[in-house]
């Protein structure tokens, strides 16, 4: 029946149904919980009700739901989304967890689209109708910096400064382990994973993509390292710190010790958008903003520090 099937992965082993399919299959959790009221989803066989919990060694048969089509943004106050920068050309934003970039199939989510619509600030309407403005975008699980285009030239420019590399993206992740060596650049392409289509990995098919990343400070079980893009693939940080074995706590998608996890309150991946940098469309000088650590990074940084 299914269009995936395997064993329950060891994080979300007694997770209720809707909750570890969401996280799983990169769904809201509404769509999730539709997907098993359709009777999408069974575990040894048995249909699942959305209030189950998944049983370790079980093994899990899901029916992908058909894609349909991207949604229009929706005008919605965002809650926690700060403006950082704002004129007549560009607007910066640092964006919650829990936020899109923009609507897209599966998502019901609030969005940075729909968080600007609201406060009334009008962006490009070059790109796609449902995301308007964006030139760039953060995971719903990352949080951090975003510019978005309000003019069409701001837009034009944006777009090239990210494809051709100009743009200094600059993140903090708190990674499992201690790197080594402890400054390096992961040189390894990316592609949707050939079992997996919800997640991404290395893959000698992939699209170039280039990783920098240096310890700034170490701890017991974690290091807390600095992260320069080069290129801007899905999931990049999170799929190149995996494939060193040293995945972002809390990211159980790929790889993160769910103990661990536990331990220091984290039900996301340990990754934020600190830094950016860009000439700007308007006026040509160098504009850099900053974003500080919210609570929940910020806490679970504390306790590993004084572990």
């Amino acid at each position: 029946m299914s269009d995936l099937s395997l064993p329950v992965p060891d994080g979300l082993a007694g997770e209720r149904a809707d909750v570890a399919l969401a996280r799983m299959m990169g769904l809201s959790r509404s769509r999730a919980a539709d997907l098993i009221d359709a009777g999408g989803a069974a575990l040894d066989g048995v249909a699942l009700r959305r209030s189950d919990r998944l049983r370790a060694g079980a093994w899990l048969e899901v029916q992908r739901p058909e894609p349909a089509a991207a949604p229009a943004a929706v005008a919605e106050l965002v809650e926690g989304m700060r403006i950082v920068l704002q004129d007549e050309d560009v607007v910066v934003v640092d964006k919650p967890i829990g936020v899109a970039a923009h609507p897209a199939p599966g998502w019901s989510g609030p969005t940075v689209v729909g968080g600007l619509a609201a406060a009334g600030i009008a962006v490009a309407t070059s790109g796609a109708a449902e995301r308007q403005g964006i030139v760039h975008r953060l995971d719903v699980g990352t949080s951090g910096l975003m510019v978005v285009a309000k003019s069409e030239r701001a837009y034009t420019d944006l777009k090239r400064a990210f494809k051709e590399r100009t743009v200094e993206k600059v993140y903090h992740a708190l990674v499992q382990g201690h790197p080594d060596p402890s400054t390096g650049t992961i040189d390894a392409p990316i592609g949707r994973h050939p079992k997996h289509d919800w997640k991404f990995a290395v893959l000698s098919s992939g699209k170039p993509s280039v990783t920098h990343y240096e310890v700034i400070e170490a701890m017991r079980a974690a290091s807390l390292l600095e992260v320069h893009l080069e290129t801007g693939r899905t999931h990049q940080i999170r799929v190149h710190t995996s494939a060193l074995r040293h995945p972002c706590v809390g990211d159980l998608t790929y790889g993160a010790d769910p103990v661990l996890a536990r331990e220091v309150g984290l039900s996301r991946q340990w990754l934020h958008a600190m830094r950016l940098g860009f000439t700007h469309p308007g006026s040509g000088e160098w504009v850099e903003v900053t974003s500080s650590y919210p609570d929940d990074l910020a806490a679970a940084l504390e306790t590993l520090r004084g572990a």
